[in-house]
């Protein structure tokens, strides 16, 4: 708390809209799958496609919307953004045919697109030369959201699906109106002469260090988002009749060591290496958290023994607090990287081809991990699956390395970000 109250109002309401945000998604999404199956009785083909167009609409719209920040400033482009997830929101309870879930997840995945660049760059502005501390009390904000949505949506869904769906509109609603209210008007700092946006999209793309640094991000991002593919896999692996609450468990302690431990890592970080070196670090031990999985296989029942629980347990814990640590490492010093290659112009732009890179990156890397994990358990060696993690890991903090010592991630001169009025 004494943390984010050292910065300025602006700031605060961002970190506290992050949350409002994440609640409200998280409160929502994890439930979607099952109330279309079972509630609506809809096929597997159709949910995999509701599902698919919210992913596939905010994945390739980052750029656009990043774009639209940068042009028509920070404030409209989020209060669009958040607009949108009402309405998507909103009809995702109340809607039963393919096509209007089908137009109500596209919205709901172009809301994502328009204000996650947009309050990344705004972030970025006000913070000024504290922007590393900023994003680590941000991601702070954002894994505690991802925390308590789950829980709240659990709780109203024991009413009705509707409920959870309004609930979750409603707070996307009040986000809207508290912007309009109390959220200055900021634009970011663009090029001397004015450029149409294709021009800009040349001048981004254009930065090979960016372009090389955001290549050299994939693996990071295919390794943190285990936690949704084969973490979970392994617990239903290990724990056949309690899968779900052993994921469910996963999923609060990746949290709680972001929330609890993000600021100190941060500061302990900063205060011994280069941000360059930081992300090598960190990369580096997001991929060795899955060398703990090797240690063990094994599956238990109810009526197995502690010391077998243990062995099939204690591996996939560790591996998850040593994956939320990594990347409590990263995240910060990632954000600030970005904003440094953009040279602190269009900085909204840079975030979204960064997002959609990082997007089509998990993709791929989510179909070959899971084609890793098919192969390794036909031939009977589970341990593959985590030596190639591992070995990602490895890769990508190599590259990174590489293009630290190249001299390709130093900062570029970058304008005065002092508050500019939209």
């Amino acid at each position: 708390m004494t943390q984010l109250c050292s910065f300025n109002g602006c700031i605060r309401l961002l970190m506290v809209q992050q949350l409002t945000i994440n609640t409200a998604f998280y409160m929502l999404m994890p439930y979607l799958a099952v109330h279309l199956a079972d509630g609506l009785g809809m096929a597997a083909w159709a949910v995999g496609l509701v599902l698919g167009v919210r992913n596939f609409t905010q994945q390739g719209m980052f750029l656009v919307g990043g774009t639209l920040a940068d042009r028509f400033g920070y404030k409209p482009v989020i209060m669009a953004g958040c607009v949108l997830r009402t309405l998507g929101f909103g009809l995702l309870g109340f809607v039963d045919s393919l096509p209007a879930l089908v137009a109500a997840s596209a919205a709901t995945g172009f809301a994502g697109a328009l204000f996650n660049p947009a309050v990344r760059a705004y972030l970025a502005q006000e913070a000024g030369e504290r922007r590393v501390e900023a994003f680590a009390t941000f991601n702070v904000f954002y894994q505690a959201g991802m925390f308590v949505g789950p829980l709240v949506g659990l709780a109203l869904l024991a009413a009705d699906f509707a409920l959870v769906c309004s609930v979750a509109a409603v707070l996307f609603l009040a986000l809207t109106v508290i912007q309009f209210r109390m959220l200055p008007a900021r634009r970011g700092a663009r090029s001397a002469e004015p450029a149409g946006v294709l021009a800009d999209w040349r001048t981004v793309i254009g930065n090979r260090p960016f372009v090389l640094f955001s290549a050299a991000m994939i693996g990071s991002y295919v390794l943190s988002f285990q936690i949704y593919l084969a973490l979970p896999l392994q617990a239903h692996h290990a724990v056949p009749d309690g899968g779900d609450a052993v994921t469910t468990g996963l999923f609060a302690v990746s949290a709680a060591v972001t929330v609890a431990g993000q600021l100190k890592i941060t500061a302990w970080a900063r205060a011994r290496w280069t941000p360059q070196r930081t992300i090598v670090y960190g990369i580096a031990l997001m991929g060795g958290a899955f060398l703990p999985l090797l240690l063990g296989s094994g599956t238990v029942t109810a009526d197995s023994g502690l010391t077998d629980w243990f062995t099939a347990l204690a591996p996939l814990f560790a591996a998850v607090v040593l994956l939320a640590l990594g990347t409590a490492v990263v995240y910060p010093f990632e954000m600030d990287t970005v904003v440094s290659l953009a040279g602190g112009r269009l900085v909204a732009t840079y975030y979204g081809l960064y997002n959609t890179v990082s997007g089509l990156g998990i993709t791929l890397g989510n179909l070959a991990t899971g084609a890793v994990w098919d192969a390794a358990a036909r031939m009977g060696h589970p341990e593959l699956t985590w030596l190639v993690l591992a070995a990602t890991g490895a890769l990508c903090g190599a590259c990174l390395g590489a293009l630290s010592r190249s001299g390709r991630l130093a900062a570029r001169t970058e304008p005065e970000l002092n508050p500019v009025t939209a």
